[in-house]
Parts: C-alpha cells; structure tokens; sequence
C-alpha cells in the first residue's frame, strides 16, 4: 500500500501502533517529559559547599521549606531543552506563512553585527562620551526611518508594534491638549478590519472608539470617514496595507478629510513590509506610524521580546517626540532625557521606557538596511507583493478570495467559502497542514471574513518553496472536496501532540504540575 507520496505507508512511522516502541520515543522524534519529572530533589549537578552560619536580614520572610526545584545533571539540562527546541517550528525550519506577522528570515550577517563588543555589552547608564558609536548607529537608523517613510522625526524607544501604537497615539493627544482641544477632540475612528490593538491602544489612553464599517471590496471609504467626522473627532487609526491584503485606494483622500476636520492620521505600520521604496506614508497623509523592525527589518520575532516598534512623526507630531531621543551638538551625539532639555518648540509627551529602546534590535536593523541598499529594500517589497500574488494565482480555482480574485499586497486573503458542506473547518486545515510540516497561516483574522485564512510568504522564500507550499494545499483542498474528512478531523497525526481542546484549555488551564500517582508493579 502506497500513500500520497508514492512511499509505503509505514515509512517514517517507528513508534505507531503498527511499530510500537519500549520509550515511546520515534527515532530522532523523542518524547520529552518535564524537568520535574526527570529530576531529582535530593541533588543538583552542581556542587555547592554548606554555607557557614549566618544572619538572615530578610525580616522572617526566608523560605522555611526547600524550594523544590528538580536536580539535573549538565548532559540532561541541554538535552532537554534541544529536545524542546527540535519540537518547535521556526522561519530557519521551513516556510512561515502567517498573515499580518511577517516572519522574515533573520539574515545571520545582522546576528554577527548585533554580538560586536560596544554593542552587545552597551549599558544605557554608561556616560554619553563613551557610547558615542552607539548614539551615532541610533542617529543613522532614524535617519533611514525618516526617509523611508517621508516623516519629519522618529522615536526608538517603543519596545513592540501595540507600544508604538500608544506612542504615536499619545502623541496626538499632546498635540490636541497643546491646542486646547483635549476637552472636546475625544473620539478615534478604526475601522472594523482594523488590528485589535488599534481600538485597544485608543481606549487605553481616554478616547471612544468608533468604528468604519467594512464594505464588500475590502477598502475603508472616504464617504464611510466623512460620515462620522466632527469637532469630536481626534484621529483615525487606519492600517495600510490593511488586513486584507489590500492596498487603500483612497488613503490620500481620507488623510485629506481627517485634515480637514482638524483631526490626525495614525497609521498602523505592521505591513510596511509592503511598501518599502514603493510609497511613502507621509506623501499619503500620514501623521504618525510605528513600524515593527522584526516584519520590515529582519530583526527576531517572538518568544515575548526584545521587540522594537519606532514611531515616525510628521512635521504637525514632531514637537511631541517622547525622550529620550539623539541629537547632535557640538560636534557629538547626545541623548536628551529630559523634556526640559528638549529646547526650542519641543513638547516631549514624556517617556515611554525607562532607558531608550532596544539596541540589539537597532544593529540588527540597520544591519539590514546597509547590506540592502535603497534599491534592495525596494526589490524586497515586490518580490514579497509578487510571491503573495503568485500563491493567490495557485489557489484562486480552488480556494475562495472574499474580495475577487483582484491582485494583493504582500499576503493573500482567502474565507472558508470553499470549505461549504465538506464538514472541514477552517482550523482543521490548520492542523493538516501541521502534518505536512508547515506552521499554519493566520486563522480567523481578520474578523471580517469567515473563516479567514491569512498567507503571507514574504520575499524570502523561492519559487521551488512557494511551489511546494501550493501544491500542497490544493492536494488539502482536494482532500475536503472529496469527503476525505478524516485526514484533517484528527490531524495532527504526526506531531509531538496531538489535537488539544483548546477551548478547555483556555477556560480551565493547568497551571502548577503534580506527580501522578505510582503505579504498582504486579506481584512476582
């Protein structure tokens, strides 16, 4: 019996039913328990001498119980966590088609740069005379940002994409109580397609939240703006490219009319990947924009930080810049960190963190810019438009696009429409998709498609890879037209997990490990 792939069917699966294992383990595929149930309590792979008596200063407060870590042996501590590491999937595995997150490839060149002595070992409290190289790098890569975008200034401190959009966004309520407005300018317009951070990052900071409705070409309408325009009006929190994988038509139209009504233009920059040497968002309008380094720049994503989210202000937000920020004086680089240092018109709405962003994430960055040139990150923008289209073009005939088969920007939007009455879901794809060793692209986002499926391959993949990656979706979708509901209502099948209820999980999570009761041997 062969499978897909023309191989016996048993190929590959030591450690089924069919060939069971003593450990459990497939091969190089090993199960990994938890620390806490391969370690020891009564030792350690260290050893350490018995203090000699002492005080204790903590108040009463010292643990009067051991501490109840497991003990490992070096050779078992690095095992684990490669054995965790090999279970985990990442953009050096293989493709990482999530919409709207932009895994690029890290480029192993920006890594080397970020490990230099005076970079990877800067402390922000040094004094300023001896982190001159630093501050210059810093300097340099606002430099790049402003340009890039056609922004008057750049804030770096803002750690993440959500934190920049509260910088940008703190920003105009500044300027709007610098006008005498903050009593009456207290609303900001998102549109539904809209990342959930926008409405978020608005309420957090005191305004209403009214959203545009989204039409059926997937566009934001300048009419659908107008209409709810007035002196109450702060801003407008627009995504361009927005969700949808869709250039706004209309964008300058609608920067016009915000202008107009003496309101600001906030864009949210997550698909700056998009665009890059191809438009810039202040000949669009635009007044202020974060940009997510890691989905524009190659710097790390994930795993909780460190982030970078930049925030470049037009010439209306550039009093406002928070401190800290490089200037130069005197024939040296400075970095003001106080709003009383700032001089001239400066308004600094404050600090957004308690140094000034991340360094690793600038080198890294820069890195980037350098090795491209102006005309590489230009070519990187359309090669990522140009495999977005090409996967569109591959799956059109057989997977459905919710706003026509018209061209996309940088990721391709697809709804569950096709999935009608073969009992598979959006999510069960999803997890089929793990069997074929792909992570999943982004599922139900955004919130104005049903079922929606999300692909972004960026410019770092090849033909041969995207090649792949189509063929084996149509072989999925062929699979859900033709009743084979099986091979995606238990998938994973191949995973170091299988399917989890999710819902439970999120409702009732097991939060602390206990020992599972002994199991008794059987008398002899």
């Amino acid at each position: 019996m062969l499978n897909r792939q023309g191989r016996p069917s048993s190929a590959g699966q030591a450690g089924t039913a069919e060939h069971p294992t003593f450990t459990g383990n497939k091969a190089l595929a090993q199960i990994e328990p938890l620390l806490f149930e391969i370690g020891r309590y009564d030792t350690t792979g260290v050893d350490l001498d018995e203090p000699e008596d002492f005080k204790p200063r903590l108040g009463g407060l010292e643990r009067k119980e051991p501490i109840g870590l497991p003990g490992l042996s070096e050779p078992e501590t690095m095992r684990h966590y490669v054995r965790l590491s090999q279970q985990n999937y990442g953009i050096d595995t293989g493709l990482f088609p999530l919409g709207s997150c932009t895994m690029k490839h890290n480029a192993r060149l920006n890594e080397r740069m970020a490990r230099l002595p005076g970079f990877s070992d800067v402390h922000p409290l040094q004094p300023v005379s001896t982190v001159q190289g630093a501050l210059e790098l810093m300097n340099e890569l606002g430099r790049y940002l402003v340009t890039l975008t056609n922004m008057t200034a750049v804030a770096l401190s803002p750690k993440a994409g959500a934190h920049g959009e509260l910088c940008g966004m703190m920003a105009i309520k500044a300027a709007i109580e610098a006008k005498g407005e903050g009593a009456t300018r207290n609303v900001v317009l998102v549109p539904d397609s809209a990342h959930g951070t926008n409405p978020a990052t608005a309420a957090l900071i005191g305004f209403k939240v009214k959203p545009v409705p989204a039409r059926e070409d997937g566009w934001v309408h300048v009419e659908d703006v107008k209409e709810r325009l007035g002196p109450d009006v702060a801003a407008i929190m627009l995504t361009n490219p927005n969700t949808c994988g869709l250039f706004e038509p209309q964008v300058a139209e609608i920067a016009k009319a915000i202008h107009d009504a003496g309101a600001y233009f906030y864009c949210d920059g997550a698909n700056f990947n998009a665009i890059v040497g191809k438009a810039k968002p202040g000949d669009l309008g635009v007044d202020a924009m974060h940009i997510n380094l890691h989905k524009t720049f190659s710097t790390p994503h994930g795993g909780g930080g460190p982030g970078s989210g930049p925030v470049v202000l037009s010439a209306r937000l550039a009093p406002f810049a928070p401190v800290p920020f490089v200037r130069m004086k005197d024939g040296s680089f400075e970095l003001v960190e106080q709003n009383n240092e700032a001089g001239g018109t400066a308004a600094p709405f404050g600090r957004m963190t308690a140094f000034h962003g991340q360094m690793g994430m600038y080198v890294r960055a820069l890195s980037y810019m350098l090795s491209h040139g102006s005309d590489g990150m230009k070519q990187a923008s359309e090669d990522a438009v140009l495999n977005a289209n090409y996967i569109r073009a591959g799956l059109a005939d057989l997977m459905s696009l919710p706003f026509g088969n018209k061209p996309c920007m940088h990721e391709v939007l697809f709804d569950d429409a096709w999935l009608k009455d073969t009992g598979v879901t959006t999510l069960d794809v999803a997890k089929a998709m793990i069997d074929e060793g792909y992570h999943p692209m982004t599922m139900y986002f955004p919130l104005v498609v049903h079922g929606a499926m999300l692909i972004e391959p960026t410019e770092s993949e090849s033909k041969a890879s995207l090649d792949l990656f189509i063929a084996m979706l149509r072989d999925l979708a062929m699979s859900a037209k033709n009743g084979d509901t099986e091979r995606f209502t238990g998938a994973p099948y191949h995973a170091p997990r299988r399917r989890l209820d999710e819902t439970r999980a999120a409702r009732t999570p097991v939060l602390k490990w206990t020992p599972s009761a002994p199991v008794a041997e059987a008398a002899e």
